[in-house]
């Protein structure tokens, strides 16, 4: 008897267990949680992308001043020098179109999908 009432009990509750596991995965199957899980992984790539790209600035800060001070670039400037500006490149004028264009500033994209026609 006791028998018995031991595996009844025992095969109700594999039976409660395998029934939770698999509502519980046909839940992670949904739409709108494989979605949640993708918006999480994107996050994660972009929080190492992040770190990534601080790590490399950083390197490239420190191999920067190695190198002005290996060269002697981090001597002090003369005030009294005058300071030049930097300008903007110009756009060299298309090859074969009619009247080269003026006043063209880097970077110019003649053919923006953007534009309203």
């Amino acid at each position: 008897m006791f028998r018995r009432t031991f595996w009844f009990t025992a095969g109700a509750a594999a039976g409660v267990w395998a029934t939770a596991k698999v509502n519980r995965k046909i839940k992670q199957l949904t739409p709108e949680s494989l979605a949640a899980q993708a918006a999480d992984k994107a996050v994660v790539a972009g929080h190492r992308l992040k770190d990534f790209a601080l790590d490399v600035r950083e390197g490239m800060v420190r191999r920067e001043a190695e190198l002005g001070e290996a060269l002697g670039l981090e001597a002090p400037v003369d005030p009294d020098l005058p300071v030049q500006p930097h300008f903007a490149v110009e756009a060299a004028p298309p090859a074969g179109r009619g009247a080269p264009a003026r006043n063209r500033k880097l970077p110019y994209n003649p053919y923006n999908r953007n534009e309203d026609h």
